[in-house]
């Protein structure tokens, strides 16, 4: 396995993203229809078609799912994804119309140096389209996508991910694109909220410190009280090969939020606007109960492990003022 999302079979994930502009977009896409759902957690979404994921609503597969920097304006992601489905015949057919369906969620980069200044229409449509048109089986972590502009409190953010196999082998994989108003790290670092979950030395290996001291548990939040519910979030996408109902998908989701207090301190806040899709390729039949908990389980290790690494192999931008990346500090180890 890669430890990425595109361990599970028929998963797809690509990148596109302009550095002058400081922001890009990740698209991952089905190549069959994916049940899926969706928990929010923050005080402070952006989502596009989130409501077609509610179990009592009528579509169960999606096509794909768009992450995007550009705040509210990245929500155009998605279009640009559904017009690249739309031209292979991809989509939710009603009669002789075939619709893409292509749920999305932004993070809020407009403030992190890049020129923003893009006229009338933004470019998060052709991104969308470029993302897609990317799309493979491997793709970089870091300081790309929809992490391209990402930050925390205290280091540059950016996108991770990681999977994990159940002993019945069933497959969990998930993707972050870590934004968060809080910190990843142990107060100043190097050690991650998440160490307890790491599986090899995928973000550094540094373990626990010894000792806690009062520093370390102090709150860190990027901007202090002049931070806005719009300027923070972290998004992540659990996959997994299990045959999952709309239901099972959304309770997935909710455990696998789990992931997020594993890994940010702190989060959920009114700050944030922290969200999980979940969704399932069909492959592998589950036990509704304790299989359902194992995955749940599992997927929130995962998702801690994800957001760790997303900020582990983040690079700098290059302006005036901008966070320093993790390694800028601590190497690669």
């Amino acid at each position: 396995m890669k430890n990425l999302l595109t361990d599970i079979a028929g998963v797809r994930v690509g990148h596109a993203h302009d550095a002058a502009l400081a922001s890009g977009v990740t698209a991952i896409l089905f190549d069959k229809p994916a049940v899926a759902s969706l928990d929010i957690r923050g005080g402070g979404p952006g989502t596009r078609d989130s409501a077609l994921l509610d179990p009592v609503n009528t579509v169960d597969g999606i096509d794909g799912i768009a992450l995007a920097g550009g705040s509210a304006f990245g929500l155009d992601a998605a279009g640009g994804m559904q017009g690249w489905l739309a031209e292979r015949g991809r989509g939710f057919a009603i009669a002789d119309a075939v619709i893409p369906i292509v749920p999305g969620a932004i993070v809020f980069d407009l403030l992190n140096g890049g020129n923003k200044k893009w006229g009338r229409f933004s470019p998060y449509r052709d991104l969308g389209y470029a993302a897609a048109s990317a799309a493979s089986d491997d793709f970089a972590l870091g300081t790309v996508g929809a992490g391209f502009g990402a930050t925390t409190a205290n280091f540059k953010g950016g996108l991770g991910s990681a999977s994990a196999e159940l002993p019945n082998g069933i497959r969990v994989a998930a993707l972050a694109v870590v934004n968060a108003v809080g910190s990843v790290t142990v107060g100043d670092g190097p050690w991650f909220w998440s160490a307890p979950y790491e599986i090899g030395n995928e973000f550094g290996g540094h373990a626990m410190p010894a000792t806690f001291t009062d520093d370390m548990r102090t709150m860190r939040v990027k901007g202090a009280t002049a931070a806005t519910a719009i300027e923070n979030t972290t998004l992540v996408a659990v996959v997994t090969d299990a045959l999952l109902t709309k239901a099972q998908a959304q309770r997935l989701a909710m455990s696998a939020q789990t992931g997020f207090a594993r890994a940010i301190y702190p989060v959920h806040a009114p700050l944030d606007g922290d969200l999980v899709f979940a969704a399932a390729t069909g492959a592998k039949p589950i036990d509704p109960l304790y299989g359902l908990t194992e995955l749940g389980t599992v997927a929130a290790n995962t998702v801690a492990r994800a957001i760790a690494r997303g900020v582990y192999e983040a690079t700098a931008l290059p302006f005036p003022g901008a966070l320093p990346a993790w390694k800028d500090r601590f190497g690669k180890g």
